[in-house]
């Protein structure tokens, strides 16, 4: 079977996200193809997929992030089409690019809008034409420390660097005093050289107490443009998610109409296409700022899958092979979803990566949960990737009950083996907090939290 033009699909991940594409591409009859690196060659995706070809060996740099092992891939396999998921490549412009030109169907934005996009600055320029409101700061690279500070004693502080390259959380810098702010630029520039292979910078006013509400949208070859409502990803741990629900709480509809509204609007004015995401920040006295686009899909899709119904790798999937979007656009969410992640880090060593063999690995069940996992006992952590081993989503008619689903969903959860931690004890107990109970919290909460056992305090 076929969906459109794509008949055979390569996922171009590992882990969890892997198995979620393979999963749905089986559902839709498509054959697949899982690559894998000699660190993964026993993974549930390889086990899963109809074909499976080594990419690589163990680290990302010469396996996952390894262009031309994965284009060799598809074309010993036979793919006609090439599945990012998140991370990786999946925002590569230059890898969307040779996949097109290789005669594969790239499932994703399209290249030129993601090298527009990922460059934050442009993104804030193209933005701020298209009406949505930033944030003030720069809209353009600063070319030194000296303009940056200028700049940053105008805004008032605290403010924050951030790299024209970053993403996931990564070269960003928060400065609250002038005195501070030299070396942070400097240290900023210098791990955004490292890291992205590009040292420009930009400034903006930094929110303290900030809500940070995301927009889920889906865009199609034909022009047609439909978000699928709000998510909170509010708390986080150095700029890192740990908890996602949706539809965003506490949000007044007019604000949560105003914020679907300018994705849908922003995503019109770039000739977006596929699934996206765009992120916002929320002041204490309700006023949104655009923040960035993320071109792929997102770690907390599920959640906006269970309140919508809607697969939206299907949809990505409909999107590539150039089929019109048939979803209705007065799609309203039902209920409320959450999700946590369960990553193998220690909260009480600072999050600190935690990898090890698992002797126990059990998840929980029961009505409307839903598990993403890649794990099983037995398994041993890479020290190569990220931390995630599972996502634990719960879906309920109000908030309340969904909370307490989750509460119940963690409790169930057992995950143990040698020198193994994960964050499931610390999520229940963020679960539990009353500013979170309420509704109430925002980006800081967790930061502001030294240890696991105060934050019921």
């Amino acid at each position: 079977m076929s969906v459109g033009t794509i008949s055979k699909v390569l996922v171009a991940n590992r882990g969890e996200i892997a198995v979620r594409v393979l999963r749905t591409c089986a559902e839709l009859g498509i054959e697949t193809v899982a690559v894998y690196s000699s660190a993964d060659a026993d993974s549930a995706a390889v086990r899963m997929a109809d074909q499976a070809y080594r990419i690589g060996p163990g680290p990302a740099k010469r396996s996952y992030l390894h262009i031309p092992a994965i284009i060799e891939a598809a074309r010993a396999t036979g793919a006609d089409a090439i599945h990012p998921g998140y991370g990786f490549l999946s925002e590569n412009p230059d890898f969307a690019e040779v996949c097109e030109a290789e005669g594969f169907v790239f499932v994703g934005a399209p290249a030129t809008v993601m090298a527009d996009l990922g460059d934050k600055s442009t993104a804030r320029t193209l933005m701020a034409a298209a009406g949505l409101p930033l944030l003030p700061g720069s809209r353009d690279p600063l070319d030194s420390a000296d303009e940056a500070a200028a700049l940053a004693e105008d805004i008032g502080y605290p403010v924050i660097v951030k790299a024209v390259a970053g993403g996931g959380g990564r070269g960003m810098r928060v400065v609250r005093e002038s005195g501070d702010f030299a070396a942070a630029w400097r240290e900023t520039r210098a791990n955004a050289a490292a890291v992205f292979g590009d040292d420009r910078l930009y400034v903006e006013r930094y929110l303290d107490s900030a809500r940070h509400v995301e927009v889920q949208i889906l865009a199609d070859h034909h022009g047609t443009v439909r978000h699928h409502g709000a998510r909170d990803c509010s708390l986080q741990r150095r700029h890192q998610k740990l908890v996602e629900e949706s539809p965003a709480p506490g949000l007044s509809e007019e604000v949560r109409d105003a914020i679907c509204a300018a994705a849908v609007r922003g995503a019109a004015a770039v000739g977006y296409v596929g699934a996206g995401t765009f992120e916002f920040l929320l002041d204490p006295l309700g006023r949104f700022y655009f923040m960035e686009v993320n071109c792929r899909l997102q770690v907390e899709h599920p959640v906006t899958e269970m309140v919508t119904g809607t697969d939206l790798v299907a949809e990505q999937l409909r999107i590539a092979a150039g089929l019109p979007l048939t979803l209705s656009p007065d799609l309203t969410p039902r209920g409320v979803a959450i999700e946590c992640r369960i990553n193998a880090e220690d909260p009480t060593r600072e999050f600190a990566p935690a990898p090890g063999t698992l002797t126990e690995c059990a998840f929980p069940g029961g009505p409307f949960v839903r598990v993403d996992t890649h794990v099983t006992p037995g398994y041993t952590i890479p020290p190569h990737y990220d931390s995630l081993l599972a996502k634990i989503i719960v879906w309920a008619p109000d908030r309340p009950a969904a909370i307490a689903r989750m509460r119940r969903a963690l409790t169930e959860t057992r995950i143990s083996g040698a020198n193994i931690a994960t964050t499931t004890e610390f999520l229940h107990d963020i679960l539990d907090h009353p500013r979170f109970v309420t509704a109430d919290h925002d980006t800081a909460l967790i930061g502001a939290i030294t240890e696991p056992a105060r934050i019921g305090s």
